[in-house]
C-alpha cells in the first residue's frame, strides 16, 4: 500500500491519464493474476483499457509475453510502440510518458534516465576499486524503456537461449547488439520502490502532494 492504494493503482492512474496510450498490460506471475484484477477492479473499476496477462521468468521473457498477447490480440502496425514500466514506479509524470513516445517514434529505442549526482565506484570483485567512471558521463537508469514493437520482437527473436539468460535488460541487449538507444530524461522522484525505506520516503511524497 501506498498511502489508500496499492502502489500498483498508482503506477496505473499515470498510464490511464495519458491519451496517447492504446491499451495497458499488466504482466505479473500467473498465480497472482486473480488477486491483481480484483484490486484494478476494486480500485479503478472495469476497464477494457487494461488487461492483466502472465508474465515470464526474467524481466525479458515477460516482456516478450506481453509483446506476443499485443500480437494475438490487436495485431502489429510497423509504428507501433511499447513503453515497459516498473509498477512500483508511481511518481513517473506525463512529460516523462510523452517524451519517450516521441522519442521512439523518432529513434526506435529509448532508456529513462537520471545523472549520478554521487561519484559511482565499479568494483569487480566487491573488496577493491577496479574503476572510478567519470561522473558526468554516467547516468541512472529508470523506466519507462521504450521500444518500437517491431524491431523489439525481431531482437528477441535473435538472441539464443544463452544470450537470454545473460542478457535480462532490455536497453542493455540493444546496446551489445550494435542498437543505438537513446535518452530520455527521467525525475529523481520517479523513484522505484524496492525497500522499506523507499517505501517511507514514498508515503512521504505522497502525504506531501495533499
Amino acid at each position: 500500500m501506498l498511502g489508500k492504494k496499492p502502489v500498483v493503482i498508482h503506477t496505473l492512474e499515470q498510464f490511464l491519464m495519458n491519451e496517447r496510450i492504446d491499451h495497458i498490460l499488466v504482466c505479473c506471475p500467473e498465480a497472482w493474476i486473480s488477486y491483481t484484477r480484483d484490486i484494478i477492479k476494486k480500485y479503478i473499476g472495469k476497464n477494457e483499457k487494461i488487461s492483466v496477462v502472465k508474465g515470464g521468468e526474467t524481466r525479458n521473457d515477460t516482456i516478450l509475453n506481453g509483446c506476443k498477447y499485443i500480437e494475438e490480440k490487436f495485431g502489429l502496425n510497423d509504428e507501433d510502440i511499447i513503453l515497459t514500466h516498473d509498477a512500483v514506479r508511481p511518481f513517473l509524470n506525463q512529460r516523462i510518458i510523452n517524451d519517450n513516445i516521441d522519442m521512439t517514434f523518432k529513434y526506435g529505442a529509448v532508456d529513462t534516465v537520471v545523472e549520478a549526482f554521487d561519484t559511482i565506484v565499479h568494483s569487480v570483485d566487491g573488496k577493491i576499486i577496479t574503476d572510478i567512471p567519470v561522473r558526468s558521463e554516467m547516468y541512472q537508469g529508470q523506466t519507462p524503456q521504450t521500444f518500437n514493437i517491431k524491431l523489439l520482437m525481431k531482437f528477441f527473436e535473435s538472441l539464443t537461449e544463452e544470450e537470454k539468460d545473460i542478457l535480462t535488460d532490455a536497453c542493455k541487449a540493444l546496446v551489445l547488439k550494435g542498437i543505438d538507444v537513446h535518452l530520455v530524461r527521467g525525475e529523481v522522484y520517479n523513484m522505484k520502490i524496492t525497500t522499506q525505506y523507499d517505501l517511507k520516503v514514498a508515503n512521504g511524497l505522497v502525504e506531501g502532494d495533499k
